[in-house]
């Protein structure tokens, strides 16, 4: 049994629990499942991520709360089963609160869901939040959201449809991240 079979078994035993997902991943074993992924470090930004394919760079802007924009980088592939998203927007001298940042973010990414799971999260010594989002459309994602050295890490894992391998790949990417 592979590293994704396994954790696949653990997924279907919990039935929806992110949490016991999480831990079926973790005790799992092996990595067959990842072995086509590859980590890409950006020490620049202070962080390293997995992904199934070279992820495509966009340069934009993200709105927080208060209706100021900062510049935003997203890296992102998408493939049939899900798209793996990480976005990391440069803060620098925001002068807002760091709940508020990651409230609003939570919010935005969570808008017209259901949220299963809303965690405190912590890589390292950063805290943030986590979450397991349940969408109308049948998707479901994985998000976590971090304020790290000015900067707010966004990270969402969104299988098109809930259950299978395709879940299973968007925790993997979820887990993957590293802030340094």
């Amino acid at each position: 049994m592979n590293f994704r079979t396994t954790a696949m078994v653990g997924l279907r035993r919990v039935s929806n629990c992110a949490a016991g997902a999480l831990v079926a991943l973790f005790f799992a074993g092996g990595t067959a499942a990842a072995q086509d992924w590859m980590e890409y470090a950006y020490p620049d930004l202070a962080f390293s991520v997995a992904f199934p394919a070279e992820p495509r760079v966009e340069i934009t802007t993200y709105q927080v709360a208060d209706g100021r924009s900062f510049e935003a980088r997203i890296y992102s592939v998408t493939r049939d089963t899900g798209v793996f998203k990480m976005t990391v927007v440069e803060l620098l001298d925001a002068g807002m609160d760091e709940n508020a940042l990651i409230s609003h973010a939570v919010k935005t990414v969570t808008q017209g869901s259901e949220i299963k799971l809303d965690i405190q999260h912590r890589i390292r010594r950063v805290y943030g939040r986590q979450l397991s989002i349940a969408g109308a459309d049948g998707s479901h994602s994985y998000v976590a959201a971090f304020l790290h050295k000015n900067r707010l890490y966004l990270i969402e894992g969104k299988a098109f449809v809930a259950g299978g391998y395709a879940e299973v790949d968007a925790m993997i990417f979820h887990q993957s991240l590293d802030l340094t």
